[in-house]
C-alpha cells in the first residue's frame, strides 16, 4: 500500500496542517503583542524624557533664561536613544532644536508635528485630548522614528509681567516634540520574529515527528496485523490469530476479528463434517441406486426373456413334433428286420432331418441362454451393426409368430460405439417387443444405423403400429407406467431404455401419433479413435 494511501499518513498530514495554521496564528499573534509591547516601552520613555526636559526647563521658562533652557535641552538631546528635540510655538515655528539647521523654521500646521493638534479647527483656546501624542514616520536615513508630542500648557503665572507675558486666552504656547530611533526596536522584534519562526517550525517537526512516531505505533502496525490477518484467511488459513496489544478502538476490533476467524473456522470444520458425511450417504445411497438400477434392468430382461420364451415354446414344438415324428417311423423300420436300401436311405434322411431341427432349437436355447446370463457391464469398442442384427436374431422367431417383417437400414454400417452391448441389445429388445405389441395384425419393423448432423450415431427403432397417445407421450419413460390391461406389462421397459441410453452419455426421443406408428431414436456420442472390434458378436 502507497504511503500517501495510509491511514497514518492522512491522520499527519492533518494534524501538520493543523498545526502549522494554528503555530502560524500564534506565532503572528506573540510577534505583533511583542512588537507592541516595545512600542508601548519606547513610547513610555520618550514620553518620560519630554516629562523630564518640561520639569528641568520649567524654572527657566518662568524667567525666560533661554539659553539656560537650550543647555538642557541640548545635554539631553545628545543621550543616546534621543533622535532629536525640537520645540515649536503656536505658530509653527521650530524655536529650538538638537539639529542647529532647523532653528527659526516655519513648519506647515499640516506636517506631522502639527496636524494632531491643529486638525479639525484647534485653536489657541483648544487643549489637545491627548496630553501627549505619539506619531512614526521614516527618517532621512531609511528607519523609522517615534515622535512624541507633548503640549506646553499656558499655566498661571505665565501670563504674568513677571514671566514673559502671554495672553491669558492662549491655553497652549507651543509643543515639545521628542524624536527616538526605532532602528534597534525593529532589530529586536525582527530577532524575536526569527526565534518564533525557528520555535515554530521546530516544534511542527518535533511534533510531526512524535506524532508520526505515534500513530505508527498504535495506527499503521495494528492495521497492519489486520491487513495480514485478512490476507491469511482469503488463503484459506483461519486458524489465524492477531495478538492484541491494546484496548483501545483497534484492540477491539482485533479481538473482533480474531472472533470472526474461529466463528469460520468452527463453520468451516463443521461444513468439512457435513460434506464427509453428505458424500459417504451420497456413495451409500448412489451404491443403493446402481444396484436398484441393475435389478430394474435384469427384470426386464426376464421380462422380454419369458416374452421370447412363450415365443420360442411355439417354435420349438414344430422342430419337436418333427423329431418325435421321424424317430416313431424310425422305430417301426427297425422292428420290421432287415432295411433295403432304399429303406436305409429314407432312414438316413429321417435322421438328418432330426440332427437339423435338434441343431435348430439348441441354437434357439443357446440365444435366450446368452441373453439370460446376467453380466457385469463392461464399456468397450463395439459394432452397432453386429448388436442390430444379435437383436434381430433373438427377435426372428417373435417376428414370425407374429406376422413381423423385419426391415434393417445401415446408412452408418461401420459405426463402433464405447458401450455396454448386453444393455444395448436389451435396450433394442426392449423397443422392438413393444414394436411388435403395437402392431397386432401385423407390420413392418424397421431398424436403422445412421449418423446425425452433430456426428453422433443414431439407430433407430420404427413400426407401423398404433402409435402413442399425445397425453401418454410426457409420461411413457416413468416407472411403471403402462398402457396395456393388467397382466400384460410390468411399466418397467421404456424406462429401462432411457436409464440405459442415458448411461451412455445418449438421448432418447419419440416421434409418435395415433394410428400413424411410433418411431424411436437412440443417439450416441461416438469417441473419436475408437477402434471397431476385431470381429461382430455372434
Amino acid at each position: 500500500m502507497k504511503l500517501t494511501r495510509s491511514l497514518s499518513f492522512r491522520l499527519l498530514v492533518g494534524i501538520f496542517v493543523m498545526m502549522v495554521i494554528g503555530i502560524t496564528i500564534v506565532t503572528l499573534v506573540l510577534a505583533d503583542m511583542q512588537a507592541e509591547r516595545y512600542t508601548e516601552y519606547y513610547a513610555s520613555n520618550a514620553a518620560r524624557v519630554s516629562d523630564i526636559i518640561k520639569r528641568s526647563t520649567h524654572y527657566s521658562m518662568m524667567l525666560n533664561r533661554r539659553e539656560d533652557i537650550y543647555q538642557i535641552i541640548t545635554t539631553i538631546g545628545t543621550e543616546p536613544g534621543i533622535e532629536g528635540i525640537r520645540i515649536y510655538n503656536k505658530r509653527g515655528d521650530i524655536t529650538f532644536s538638537t539639529d542647529s539647521s532647523q532653528t527659526g523654521r516655519t513648519v506647515d500646521l499640516t506636517a506631522e508635528a502639527c496636524v494632531v493638534c491643529h486638525a479639525g479647527g484647534i485653536g489657541d483656546g483648544v487643549t489637545p485630548q491627548n496630553p501627549q501624542l505619539v506619531r512614526t514616520f521614516r527618517s532621512p536615513n531609511g528607519y523609522r522614528v517615534m515622535g512624541v508630542i507633548t503640549p506646553i500648557k499656558n499655566e498661571p503665572g505665565c501670563d504674568t509681567p513677571a514671566c514673559h507675558a502671554h495672553s491669558p486666552s492662549q491655553t497652549i504656547l507651543g509643543v515639545l516634540d521628542v524624536m527616538v530611533p526605532l532602528d534597534e526596536l525593529d532589530r529586536n522584534i525582527a530577532r524575536f520574529e526569527q526565534a518564533y519562526v525557528f520555535g515554530g517550525l521546530s516544534m511542527i517537526v518535533f511534533v510531526t515527528g512524535l506524532a508520526g512516531l505515534f500513530f505508527w505505533r498504535t495506527v499503521n502496525v495494528p492495521v497492519k496485523r489486520l491487513k495480514e490477518g485478512t490476507e491469511r484467511i482469503i488463503q484459506g488459513r483461519l486458524d489465524h490469530t492477531i495478538d492484541v496489544r491494546t484496548t483501545d478502538e483497534l484492540g477491539a476490533l482485533t479481538t473482533s476479528f480474531n472472533t470472526m476467524t474461529r466463528t469460520l473456522k468452527q463453520a468451516q470444520d463443521e461444513l468439512e463434517e457435513l460434506n464427509r458425511t453428505l458424500e459417504k450417504r451420497v456413495e451409500r445411497k448412489t451404491e443403493e441406486l446402481r444396484r436398484a438400477q441393475a435389478n430394474l434392468v435384469q427384470v426386464e430382461k426376464m421380462v422380454s426373456l419369458g416374452t421370447l420364451a412363450a415365443t420360442v415354446a411355439h417354435e420349438l414344438n414344430n422342430p419337436l413334433e418333427g423329431v418325435l415324428t421321424y424317430a416313431k417311423l424310425i422305430r417301426k423300420r427297425m422292428q420290421a428286420g432287415e432295411l433295403t436300401a432304399e429303406q436305409k436311405a429314407d432312414v438316413l434322411d429321417e435322421l438328418k432331418m432330426i440332427a437339423d431341427e435338434t441343431a435348430r432349437c439348441g441354437s434357439i436355447v443357446k440365444n435366450l441362454l446368452i441373453f439370460s446370463r446376467r453380466k457385469v457391464g463392461e464399456m468397450k469398442p463395439e459394432s452397432l451393426r453386429a448388436v442390430v442384427d444379435q437383436s434381430l436374431k433373438l427377435m426372428a422367431h417373435h417376428f414370425a409368430m407374429n406376422n413381423i417383417r423385419p426391415v434393417t437400414r445401415f446408412a452408418e454400417p461401420e459405426a463402433v460405439l464405447v458401450c455396454d452391448a448386453e444393455q444395448l441389445l436389451q435396450a433394442l429388445l426392449a423397443l422392438q417387443i413393444n414394436a411388435v405389441e403395437a402392431m397386432p395384425q401385423g407390420g413392418d419393423l424397421t431398424v436403422s444405423v445412421l449418423r446425425t448432423a452433430a456426428g453422433d450415431a443414431a439407430v433407430t427403432v420404427s413400426d407401423t403400429g398404433t402409435g402413442i397417445r399425445a397425453e401418454d407421450l410426457p409420461h411413457i419413460f416413468e416407472p411403471f407406467f403402462t398402457t396395456k390391461r393388467e397382466g400384460k406389462g410390468t411399466g418397467l421397459g421404456l424406462a429401462v431404455v432411457y436409464g440405459i441410453v442415458k448411461n451412455h452419455g445418449g438421448s432418447v426421443t419419440v416421434d409418435a401419433s395415433p394410428g400413424g406408428g411410433t418411431v424411436f431414436t437412440l443417439t450416441f456420442p461416438l469417441r473419436p479413435g475408437a477402434d471397431a472390434p476385431d470381429a461382430a458378436r455372434a
